[in-house]
């Protein structure tokens, strides 16, 4: 495997790294379960694993007559499978069942994976921009939500009024 093939690869994972850590910044100054640290980890190893298997694809090695040809998508598959236990760290319950929080979290550790998986395809442009939109959802609409009063405030949720079903994402 050529140097220059896998010195792309890294590249693709510390530009992921980058724009995950742009995501986890304003998760950090939100003060929520994952932030600055896990995003950039979370988007760095979905590009290097992408990166991976379009070497591994590229590789004579694994071109032998008995063994089976990789399929790329797979792998954006085994990332999202992966993310997904993170993520489900990041949500919470509270005791009554009233509250939930953290889904928004999980939901912009996805978008990181999918933004390093962006980048280990070399789609960069594509990164960058599912980047920025996804900063776009976290920053302008929480400021929408908090300026017009759509979203409930912490002593609307613990209103015994509300139904016992009711949930509210408490990650904004």
């Amino acid at each position: 495997m050529h140097v220059m093939d896998q010195l792309w690869v890294v590249g693709g994972a510390a530009y992921a790294m980058v724009l995950g850590g742009a995501i986890g910044f304003e998760r950090e100054l939100k003060n929520r379960p994952a932030g600055f640290r896990t995003h950039m980890l979370v988007a760095g190893a979905s590009s290097l694993l992408i990166g991976m298997g379009q070497l591994a694809v590229l590789d004579p090695r694994f071109h032998l007559p008995f063994l089976i040809n990789m399929d790329p998508m797979r792998l954006v598959e085994a990332v999202v499978a992966g993310v997904s236990f993170i993520g489900a760290g990041t949500i919470f319950a509270s005791r009554g069942g009233k509250d939930i929080a953290g889904i928004t979290t999980a939901a912009s550790l996805l978008m990181v994976a999918v933004i390093g998986a962006s980048t280990g395809l070399r789609y960069h442009l594509l990164a960058f921009a599912s980047a920025v939109l996804t900063l776009l959802v976290l920053v302008v609409l929480n400021f929408a939500e908090s300026k017009f009063g759509i979203k409930p405030t912490p002593t609307d949720a613990k209103d015994d009024s509300a139904s016992p079903t009711q949930e509210h994402d408490r990650d904004g």
